[in-house]
C-alpha cells in the first residue's frame, strides 16, 4: 500500500486543492449523495465478513447517508502483527477509500474488539489538528476546538467489547481461570499464540525503552495524536457484554 507518510502528505494535497475548489465560484462539490464513510473493523484473527450482517443494515436504513466500508487489510493471521502495524495498514486503506471517494466530508468507526484499538491507533496517525484562523473571521466553537480526520469530520467512534485497557491480570482475562500464576505465566507466552498483538495486549512490549503502546495511547504521543484523535469525534461510545463474555471482563471494556 506503500508508505503512509507520503499517502498522508499526497492526502493532505489533495485536501488543499478541494478546498480551493469549493471557494472557487461554482465550486462546492457534486451536492448529492451519500457523503458519510463509515468503517467497520473486526477483531482479532477475524475478517471483513465479521460485519457483514452489520454492514447490510446500514446499507438498508441509510444508504443515501452513508457509505460502508468493512476493512480488510488485516484479515486473519495479518491481525497479529501488532496494533501499530495494523492501524498503519487501517490509516493507509482509509486514505485509500476517500481518494476513490471525493465527495466524503464525513468518518465515523464501528470496531470489534482489538479492532478498536486498531481504530484508535488509525485515527491517531490521521488526525490533524484545527486550523489557525484569523482573529476577524467569524469563527465556530465547535469547528475551531476540534481538528479532522485526514480532514473530514469526524462523527462516530463506537468501539465493542474492546480490550481499551488490555488483558494483563488482575483476574481480566475469564479463560485464565483468575489464577494469579496463570495470569503470569501468560505474559511471558503470550506472543506465542498471539504474536505482537498478545504482547500488545498483554503490556509486555517494550519497544526502544518506551511504555507499553495501550499506555501511550491514552495520550498524544510523539507525531501519533492519540487522544486529539479521539476527542475530535462528536460522539464516543464504548459497548461491553456485562456477563457472559469469556474472552474480556466489563473492566477492559469500559
Amino acid at each position: 500500500m506503500g508508505d503512509l507518510g507520503g499517502a498522508l502528505r499526497e492526502a493532505a494535497a489533495e485536501e488543499e486543492e478541494q478546498d480551493a475548489a469549493a471557494t472557487a465560484p461554482g465550486g462546492g462539490g457534486d451536492g448529492g449523495g451519500a457523503d458519510h464513510l463509515v468503517v467497520m473493523v473486526h477483531g482479532i484473527v477475524g475478517s471483513a465478513a465479521d460485519w457483514k450482517f452489520g454492514a447490510e443494515q446500514f446499507e438498508k436504513l441509510l444508504s443515501d447517508k452513508v457509505i460502508v466500508h468493512c476493512s480488510n487489510c488485516n484479515m486473519y493471521k495479518l491481525s497479529l502483527d501488532g496494533v501499530d502495524v495494523m492501524g498503519e495498514r487501517l490509516a493507509r486503506e482509509i486514505i485509500e477509500e476517500t481518494n476513490k471517494r471525493p465527495q466524503i466530508k464525513k468518518i465515523s468507526f464501528v470496531s470489534h474488539s482489538v479492532g478498536g484499538l486498531v481504530a484508535r491507533y488509525a485515527i491517531g496517525r490521521l488526525y490533524r489538528p484545527p486550523r489557525q484562523t484569523s482573529q476577524s473571521a467569524p469563527q465556530n466553537m465547535n469547528d475551531i476546538d476540534k481538528g479532522t480526520i485526514i480532514g473530514l469530520e469526524a462523527v462516530n467512534f463506537i468501539t465493542v467489547a474492546s480490550p481499551h485497557l488490555g488483558s494483563r491480570g488482575n483476574k481480566q482475562v475469564p479463560f485464565l481461570f483468575g489464577f494469579t500464576v496463570i495470569e503470569t505465566f501468560a505474559c511471558y507466552i503470550i506472543h506465542l499464540i498471539f504474536g505482537k498483538t498478545g504482547k500488545h495486549l498483554f503490556l509486555t512490549d517494550n519497544d526502544d525503552g518506551m511504555p507499553p503502546l495501550l499506555l501511550r495511547m491514552v495520550d498524544d504521543w510523539g507525531d501519533a495524536q492519540f487522544m486529539s484523535a479521539l476527542q475530535s469525534f462528536k460522539r464516543r461510545v464504548a459497548y461491553s457484554n456485562v456477563g457472559h463474555d469469556r474472552i474480556l471482563f466489563l473492566l477492559l471494556k469500559s
